[in-house]
């Protein structure tokens, strides 16, 4: 089975220049933007969009109510729900850096 790759964006320095952002935070902000974004067009689940945002569900769900994003429940959320109701998930999932 073939693994995948990181996928890469490229954004032109002008525009990255332009961010009202500090240097440090353009890259977690950028990310946060697009999670959010994907999210709310419906192009990623919630766990996927936390991943990317690289955010707690905690977190992400707080991001999305203050963006006044609705949340979807749907096959994808139900799974991962039942998989954290059995203890199944990682650690790694509520300790991602907010």
């Amino acid at each position: 089975m073939a693994h995948s790759k990181d996928v890469q964006l490229s954004i032109p320095h002008s525009v990255a220049d332009a961010l009202a952002l500090p240097e440090g935070r353009k890259k977690e902000e950028l990310q946060r933007e697009l999670a959010v974004s994907l999210y709310r067009e419906d192009m990623l689940s919630f766990g996927k969009a936390r991943e990317l945002a690289e955010m707690s569900k905690q977190a992400f769900g707080q991001l999305l109510g203050d963006r006044g994003v609705e949340r979807h429940y749907g096959p994808d959320e139900l799974t991962e729900d039942l998989r954290y109701a059995k203890g199944e998930d990682s650690p790694h999932d509520e300790e991602v850096a907010e």
